[in-house]
């Protein structure tokens, strides 16, 4: 699958899973650095709700800023509340975070799609988290997206 022919974005969770397993780091980068990274990343958060495992959230409430990095330094940024067992996603911060994830978007796309896991990134130095550190062990447990 050339990411050049096809709108990853347009994937259900499943085929997105596959795409971002089998897509080498440099067609990751230029999908992430060009045209369609917005839409792409815009439709992981719009189907986070899907793999969200509200059963394992009970009494949770919680604010989690994701920063993304882009090429040029700077940072996408989206806000996750989760609460009453649901989870909503904004590109619009307002709430004060639990929880603060910053990582770059390759790894974003493989963290999202359980092509790697979080405790890996964070032993390697490609993800920082702050606030919360029970939330920080728990956020991965949160989430259940399709296996590929």
């Amino acid at each position: 699958m050339s990411v050049d022919q096809d709108n990853p974005a347009a994937l259900g969770p499943l085929g997105f899973g596959r795409f971002v397993k089998a897509a080498s780091t440099a067609q990751l980068e230029a999908l992430m650095g060009g045209a369609r990274r917005t839409d792409v990343i815009e439709e992981v958060f719009r189907r986070m709700p899907e793999v969200f495992r509200a059963d394992r959230a009970a009494g949770l409430r919680a604010v989690v800023h994701w920063r993304i990095g882009r090429a040029d330094g700077g940072d996408d940024h989206y806000e996750m509340v989760i609460s009453d067992g649901t989870c909503t996603v904004s590109p619009t911060r307002i709430g004060t975070p639990q929880l603060t994830l910053t990582l770059g978007a390759v790894d974003f796309l493989r963290l999202v799609t359980g092509n790697v896991h979080a405790v890996l990134l964070i032993m390697r130095g490609r993800m920082r988290t702050t606030g919360d550190l029970a939330l920080t062990a728990r956020f991965p447990s949160l989430f259940d997206p399709p296996k590929v």
